[in-house]
């Protein structure tokens, strides 16, 4: 991953993780919608930004720009998982996990999805 996407950055691409390539229009609303009030060329300039950091590319073919992610969600998203863990817990991901337990209430669906997953590592092994 060339570099990490700032808080706004992560907006957008969670907008075009879930929705596919998209014009700057279709993000800006969304991000309207879901998060906050964003003026549509602050949202543009920011796709610009992206795109010349390698995070979005943006296909110039058609009348309207759509962009589409460049970086893959899973890869970002764990990457930004283990700094996260790194710099909170140590590089300890059963204390984020005890910590998130803790702190929410968890469903009886979610507990049974982690146990599935539990069962799952320990099968691999």
């Amino acid at each position: 991953m060339q570099s990490e996407p700032t808080k706004s950055e992560l907006e957008i691409l969670q907008v075009l993780w879930q929705f596919g390539p998209s014009t700057v229009r279709f993000v800006n609303d969304q991000l309207n919608e879901q998060k906050r009030a964003v003026q549509y060329t602050s949202t543009l300039k920011l796709m610009q930004i992206m795109t010349e950091k390698g995070m979005l590319v943006s296909d110039k073919t058609q009348m309207k720009h759509v962009y589409s992610p460049a970086i893959e969600e899973k890869k970002t998203k764990g990457f930004l998982l283990e700094k996260f863990v790194d710099a909170l817990y140590n590089g300890s991901s059963s204390s984020l996990v005890m910590q998130l337990l803790g702190n929410k209430n968890t469903t009886k669906e979610e507990i049974e999805e982690i146990r599935n997953l539990l069962d799952q590592l320990d099968n691999k092994k």
